[in-house]
């Protein structure tokens, strides 16, 4: 049986009230001791925010069981980067552990016990950065009750505050480390290191609005894992045209059934499961990543003649 969770909870809000009120039911059904509770500033161009956000903030005034309760509502619009990533900062200026969870993140009956016990379990295990509450394998990898991975899922999660010193939401030494070539290891395919080096070009320049490919980026920068349980324990229900990224509601991952993990079954070591993560790059990554065209060999004009000759064209 899984304990009931002593750790501090984060909940991370903004303009969906029908969300968070499904979210908020199931974080009071824990009643836990310590409750963070942050709501980003309404967009000054969206008419509909300023009521959405009032209606969101009344939800998270209703704590009605004994709980030390500390608020953070935004009075400008912070934008999915900063909001989240400076609500993380705030409650780690409170709290050593912290299970997250954001509005559109619904945890199963499994999900908060799962987190306390392992955050408990491996606080002392530097590599290890995070725990999640998501599986997207089709089928179990193997007979224990969770795996290490070096994806850091993040729709319901829990870490540790040692780990989130590592983060730095402008990925600041990327520059650094793209010439020096130091996650290259962690990419058996060139694709995916090519997908991925893109991509934090795009985060360092700024032209991405999102703290989770710099919390990604901590991870791998220290050669972190993640714990993914053997079944999914969190339903993303925010899959629709309100979301911030998550718009198709046709995905494979929009509303995931939430699992009972049951008694947790640990593995013998600390130890990175290569076949579940390539399956993960491979189906859930690699179907949305646009491969560059390989670039044409430029060859020394000597060899390109000799080359032209071959063919038979003589130029």
């Amino acid at each position: 049986m899984l304990k009931s969770p002593e750790t501090p909870i984060l909940f991370c809000t903004f303009n969906r009230p029908s969300l968070t009120e499904r979210v908020f039911a199931s974080i009071r059904e824990q009643r836990p001791k310590t409750l963070f509770v942050s709501c980003d500033g309404p967009r000054a161009n969206h008419r509909d925010d300023f009521a959405n956000v009032s209606a969101v903030r009344s939800i998270l005034e209703n704590v009605d069981w004994p709980c030390e309760v500390h608020t953070r509502f935004s009075e400008e619009n912070l934008g999915c980067k900063r909001a989240i990533s400076s609500a993380i900062d705030w409650a780690f200026e409170h709290a050593e552990e912290l299970i997250i969870l954001e509005d559109d993140c619904l945890p199963g009956p499994s999900f908060f016990g799962f987190c306390h016990d392992l955050l408990e379990r491996l606080r002392d295990e530097p590599r290890v950065m995070m725990i999640s509450g998501n599986n997207f394998q089709t089928q179990p990898t193997s007979s224990n009750s969770y795996y290490f991975s070096r994806w850091p899922h993040i729709w319901g999660w829990a870490t540790w505050k040692r780990a989130w010193n590592s983060f730095d939401v402008d990925i600041h030494s990327w520059p650094q480390l793209k010439q020096n070539e130091q996650l290259k290891p962690q990419f058996p395919d060139p694709v995916e290191y090519d997908h991925w080096c893109r991509t934090f070009d795009a985060q360092h320049a700024g032209q991405i609005d999102t703290w989770d490919f710099p919390w990604m980026y901590a991870v791998w920068e220290n050669d972190g894992l993640s714990v993914l349980p053997e079944r999914n324990l969190v339903s993303n229900i925010g899959f629709g045209k309100e979301a911030t990224h998550t718009l198709d509601p046709e995905s494979v991952l929009a509303g995931l059934p939430a699992h009972d993990i049951g008694e947790i079954i640990h593995p013998d070591r600390i130890e990175l499961n290569l076949a579940a993560d390539r399956y993960t790059w491979q189906s859930i990554f690699l179907p949305h990543v646009n491969v560059e065209p390989p670039k044409p060999v430029r060859r020394p004009r000597r060899l390109r003649r000799l080359f032209n000759c071959l063919l038979g064209s003589g130029k």
